[in-house]
């Protein structure tokens, strides 16, 4: 840490310097609860995600023997072809939001398709497209942990160590100012008697 210059110079910046860090602090303490907030939505929401993805995940399991059927694949249509996002704004952090999967039209022959497999490729889709929305959450989450660490760390460093620095460094300089002031003003009045003494004794003589 730099030596502590005792100077009225040094005592304005470090007065505009602890009003930088009050004014700032809440902003950070108020981002902070945000961030805890919308962490506490978001793992609600992949959690209801998930229950969902049991849900669907029993049915669908029914269909996974007849994958395997040479006489109709139907892989290409429950395997995403393009997702859609948005983007949120949370506490000035951007997060992904899952808006919905595109998969490839499921065009076949109707008469020579077996009976399950429109049952199939929906129950499949959904389950797809259900897994890519708890990807795309638990992603969010990871990045809105990432900015609550950062930012919890900035509120520790300016309530825990700038905040307390800078108000003993004014109390110090203060401190120093005023003794040195009333220094000066007893120097002064000491001053004052000698020549008021000196002056008295040019008169007698």
């Amino acid at each position: 840490m730099a030596k502590l210059k005792l100077t009225k110079g040094e005592l304005k910046k470090g007065r505009d310097s602890l009003a930088g860090y009050e004014r700032y602090l809440p902003i950070l303490q108020l981002k902070k609860q945000q961030l805890q907030m919308e962490i506490i939505n978001q793992l609600a929401l992949l959690v209801e995600k998930k229950e969902k993805e049991e849900e669907k995940r029993r049915p669908a399991e029914a269909w996974a023997g007849l994958l395997t059927d040479k006489s109709m694949d139907i892989r290409p249509w429950i395997v995403p072809k393009n997702i859609f996002t948005a983007s949120r704004n949370i506490a000035g952090i951007g997060i992904t939001v899952f808006e919905r999967a595109e998969f490839e039209t499921d065009e076949y022959d109707l008469f020579s398709a077996p009976l399950w497999v429109d049952g199939a490729i929906e129950a499949l889709k959904a389950l797809a497209s259900l897994r890519k929305e708890i990807e795309i959450i638990a992603d969010g989450v990871k990045v809105l942990r990432n900015e609550l660490r950062v930012t919890t760390q900035r509120v520790n460093l300016f309530e825990k160590v700038k905040i307390p620095e800078t108000q003993e460094a004014i109390r110090v300089i203060r401190i120093y100012i005023g003794d040195q002031m009333a220094n000066a003003v007893g120097r002064s009045k000491i001053a004052k008697r000698k020549i008021g003494a000196a002056l008295a004794e040019e008169v007698s003589v």
